[in-house]
């Protein structure tokens, strides 16, 4: 498993302005799109109420007092009498493609269409039972019915139909078929109503919250720069912090331990036997000390790093390493010049990952190879999952991750269980 994260040049301020507005233009989109949808549901219903006043209106109002009992006798006189008021007062409207009036037998006493006036076509209980409905109905014509022949020239119809009567009481059935178009108009109004009023209050909820993302941004950057500014201060810190030790080791018990096993050889040259043996060995043994001492030193702090170089520190701190069985090898570009803060980089970083090799990985090679804008530490060690590391906050991890941020690099771990770790750090030239 690789874990590779670009630690160099990133935007938090900018970044977080881009998915804010990016979620906000996604959710404008998906939220237009169900509310076109809806407006074009809320459409259709609007029309269907207004084709069912309108054919209420000009039922009771124009085609009603029209009617006589001649009609139903199939008279001219009264059929003349109520397509006039049909062509004068409802076929004006452009929207309506058709006319009929039934009666409770199944005959058409009534249509704009001749050739249907006098027909008689099968009714169902349900069309039965409209006659007492109370107020109109509607519904997608069914074309392929015999009686609806003639209207299967103008597409889909809504067909609104409802009860009226005769001057003496007799029931009959009022319907009018109503083209798409009638539809599709109101559908249009609604949506030219209503949709700019729509995407303009999303688009403007939108604006309005962009400065309080803006300012949470804004924060989220300060917070994240006090914590780099404050994680530098703990590293600076600490390297002064090992700066002192090792001077103090250095200068005190290192110095006194040597005094002491320069005492002790001295005083084994005069000793009687078998005195002398004993002095020799303490001499040897405080030399020992000294000699773990100032490995301890090196890895405190490297003496060598700005004096003598990338390659003499990262000698000694691979020197220190081997003293504990741990076989290493170091690779570095002949002439090899890089800046101090690079410099310190490297070294941290491969102190980190000597000491995981050391601590952890139980490793038997590592090897180290440093070029002018890179740093591969890489062991045999039983290796791990970044992710899972990372999921548990692994503190170590976490520290390396954000020192190569701070010197504007890139950082990159390959590992896996039981395949060995590589480190991998770059920086730009």
């Amino acid at each position: 498993m690789k874990l590779r994260r670009q630690l160099a040049g990133d935007n938090p301020v900018s970044e977080a302005v881009i998915r804010y507005v990016a979620s906000a233009l996604l959710a404008v989109v998906v939220i237009s799109v169900l509310g076109l949808w809806l407006l074009r549901r809320a459409g259709e219903a609007e029309a269907i109420r207004d084709a069912k006043d309108q054919t209420g209106i000009a039922a009771h109002g124009s085609v009603e007092p029209a009617l006589s009992d001649g009609l139903l006798r199939g008279e001219a006189t009264s059929i003349a009498a109520v397509d006039r008021a049909v062509q004068e007062r409802v076929l004006s409207d452009d929207s309506i493609a058709r006319v009929k009036i039934w009666n409770r037998s199944g005959r058409i006493v009534y249509s704009d269409e001749p050739q249907l006036i006098g027909k008689r076509y099968p009714m169902s209980p349900h069309d039965r039972a409209e006659f007492e409905a109370v107020k109109p109905e509607a519904e997608v014509s069914d074309l392929s019915k015999p009686e609806n022949r003639f209207e299967r020239g103008f597409g889909r119809l809504l067909e609104v139909y409802l009860p009226i009567q005769t001057p003496t009481g007799t029931p009959l059935r009022y319907e009018t078929y109503y083209r798409s178009s009638f539809i599709s108009a109101r559908g249009r109004r609604i949506f030219r109503e209503l949709v700019p009023v729509m995407l303009g209050a999303l688009i403007l909820l939108a604006l309005v919250q962009l400065p309080a993302a803006w300012q949470l941004a804004k924060r989220i950057q300060r917070g994240q720069k006090d914590r780099e500014r404050l994680l530098t201060q703990a590293i600076e810190a600490s390297d002064t912090e090992r700066r002192r030790i090792a001077r103090d080791l250095h200068d005190g018990v290192v110095q006194d331990l040597a005094a002491v096993s320069y005492s002790l050889a001295g005083a084994a040259e005069g000793a009687p036997h078998p005195y002398d043996a004993e002095l020799r060995e303490a001499a040897a043994e405080t030399r020992h000390g000294i000699g773990q001492l100032r490995t301890l030193l090196v890895e405190i702090y490297p003496p060598e790093l700005h004096r003598a170089g990338l390659a003499a520190a990262l000698a000694d701190l691979l020197g220190a390493a081997e003293g504990r069985g741990l076989e290493t090898e170091l690779e570095v570009e002949p002439d090899l010049r890089l800046d101090r803060d690079t410099e310190g980089l490297f070294f941290r970083v491969t102190q980190e990952a000597v000491r995981n090799a050391n601590k952890h990985a139980a490793a038997k090679h590592l090897a180290v190879n440093v070029s002018p804008t890179r740093l591969v530490v890489e062991d045999d060690g039983h290796g791990f999952d970044p992710g899972a590391v990372q999921a548990d906050g692994h503190f170590g991890l976490r520290m390396l991750e954000d020192v190569v941020r701070e010197a504007g690099g890139t950082l990159e771990i390959d590992s896996a269980p039981g395949k060995g770790t590589r480190v991998t750090v770059e920086v730009e030239s």
